[in-house]
């Protein structure tokens, strides 16, 4: 976990024992020893809180289940499919690292984690096809980081959330699809437009793998992830959805071997039958057929070399998620303490005073406020404790000025994620420094512009909170709802549109300096829902767009005479 959070719940702890001596407002009554360690060790706004019982209850079932989906094969299972179907595309490499990215994180939630783990095949990839080292660094750090927000697992931080607000699961994950979908998008066309102007092309189409074929082959991989998905929409706790799709992972690894020995077809017959069993007593029986038939498979593999192998797999599947949940329970005890601090001296109340001060007047300070706290407490701290700190101080006051909840929360939750690609302490770029052979805060420059989505949505989603598919606006009213979504996803991509093509100074040609500005004001415009913004923003969009168009195509007519 590092030095930092350890410094900074020492910090909380040591305002609690000396905090009655300073002025105001951090003045408190004081509290005595007996009384602290009640607080912290006994207490449920203490170490024992609700982050620790959701660690244990929810994140370690979920991360031991991405721990037997790597084992199974779901990596390599991710990586040929993005090949096969993104590999050929302008920047293809690079692509390939944003789509496979993507996928991880439907299984895993640790963005760093799944830098150190992708970026070893990614970035050298890149490097190769003529990226460079900063860019390819960043590609990797930004699309491993976007899968703390990609359902339907996303990070530790969603279930988290969820036991909060006291909401299902998979309404979390509803808030989290169409930004996680806007990040991803905002990643494709950048790479797209910088492979454009270096000057790159895809890999060719006979050295890429066949997606479908991958999918064909390795389809039963597809099915635990599929359940875990249904269960959760269904209205099914996490801990039930997690607990089933980690049996049916076991099922597929310990079935392995005996397909081998008494051949697919048979294995397959004897697979459905047992998923059938499970599903036709779903409600009542469910898990415990699962685990019958998880036993049968163990005793058999115990008969033959082969499945002793496989069960070895099994053991070390579960010692790697014990490995990987370890730091995750450590980081929600330590905060323990920073929340115990903030519910019994009430600091907490007195930050809020100033931000809902500054908000009655003024919203979009507010917001930048609440988004540097939460940059700057990224700086040395992962993201979970980064967001209980920063939901339990901003989340009442954003609240307050009539942000809705989930939003709120969403809010902090993204900025707790953009400080790890934040310089200039990103650790996901400098995760991705020693693969690329690049500074880590090169790498943190450009990752910081790739991941422009993840700074424009979360203020989008609080001004039209439809973005986030939470309350109606006056488009809705008029129109429907399904038409105010639409529309302001149309709103979002046009502005990911023109801040992808200034960020990276390349549209259908290299871009001036006035060019890039006016495609800035354009998107500002419309990200920015004041009175005509919008149709001020449209027709400056259209029409830069197609000026531009128009000159890049006399230019090339021009080089081609």
């Amino acid at each position: 976990m590092g030095l930092p959070l350890a410094v900074i719940a020492f910090i909380f702890l040591a305002y609690c024992f000396v905090g009655n001596h300073l002025p105001p407002p951090f003045i408190h009554r004081g509290y005595d020893f007996a009384q602290l360690v009640d607080t912290f060790a006994y207490g449920t706004e203490g170490i024992y809180g609700t982050p620790v019982y959701v660690s244990a209850a929810y994140i370690f079932i979920f991360v031991v289940f991405a721990a037997f989906l790597e084992r199974a094969g779901m990596i390599a299972l991710f990586n040929d499919f993005a090949l096969g179907l993104v590999g050929s595309w302008r920047g293809g490499p690079a692509q390939v690292c944003v789509l496979s990215s993507a996928l991880m994180g439907t299984i895993s939630g640790s963005g760093v984690a799944n830098v150190v783990a992708s970026g070893q095949f990614t970035i050298p990839l890149m490097k190769r096809f003529g990226f460079r080292s900063a860019f390819a660094g960043a590609v990797e750090a930004t699309s491993s980081m976007g899968g703390q927000i990609m359902p339907p697992v996303m990070g530790a931080v969603a279930f988290i959330m969820a036991e909060t607000l006291n909401i299902p699961y998979a309404e979390v994950v509803k808030a989290a699809i169409i930004p996680a979908l806007l990040y991803f998008g905002a990643c494709f066309w950048q790479v797209h437009l910088e492979a454009g102007k270096a000057g790159l092309h895809g890999m060719a189409k006979a050295e890429l793998p066949d997606p479908w074929e991958a999918v064909r082959k390795h389809w039963p991989l597809v099915l635990p992830l599929a359940v875990l998905v249904y269960l959760l929409f269904a209205g099914y706790t996490p801990i039930f959805a997690g607990t089933m799709g980690l049996a049916l992972t076991i099922v597929l690894i310990l079935g392995t071997p005996l397909a081998a020995l008494i051949g697919p077809l048979a294995f397959r017959v004897v697979f459905w039958l047992a998923l059938g069993l499970a599903a036709a007593s779903f409600m009542r029986f469910g898990v415990n057929v699962l685990s019958l038939v998880i036993a049968a498979l163990v005793i058999a593999c115990l008969a033959f070399k082969g499945g002793r192998e496989t069960l070895r797999i099994c053991v070390d599947s579960l010692a790697e998620g014990a490995k990987n949940a370890l730091p995750v329970g450590i980081a929600c005890a330590i905060v323990g303490i920073v929340i115990g601090t903030l519910t019994l001296t009430g600091i907490a109340s007195t930050f809020i005073g100033w931000i809902i001060s500054i908000g009655e007047n003024n919203l979009f300070l507010s917001l930048v406020l609440t988004m540097l706290t939460c940059l700057v407490l990224g700086m040395g701290i992962p993201t979970i404790p980064n967001y209980i700190i920063t939901s339990s101080l901003a989340g009442p006051a954003l609240l307050s000025l009539g942000v809705p909840l989930v939003v709120s929360h969403m809010f902090v939750f993204y900025f707790g994620i953009m400080a790890d690609l934040t310089p200039p302490v990103a650790l996901a770029a400098f995760a991705a420094a020693p693969m690329a052979k690049e500074s880590g805060l090169k790498i943190g420059i450009q990752a910081t512009k790739l991941a422009i989505a993840g700074f424009v949505v979360p203020f989008m989603a609080v001004y039209t909170p439809a973005l986030m598919l939470q309350d109606a606006g006056p488009i809705a009213a008029s129109f429907g709802y399904p038409v105010e979504v639409a529309y302001i996803v149309a709103k979002a991509c046009m502005g990911i549109v023109l801040w992808g093509a200034a960020a990276v100074s390349f549209l259908a040609r290299r871009m001036a300096l006035w060019e890039r500005l006016v495609a800035f004001a354009a998107g500002l415009l419309l990200v920015v829902a004041l009175p005509l913004t919008d149709e001020t923003g449209w027709a400056l969009a259209l029409a830069w767009i197609g000026w531009h168009c128009w000159r890049a195509r006399r230019l090339s007519m021009a080089g081609a005479a």
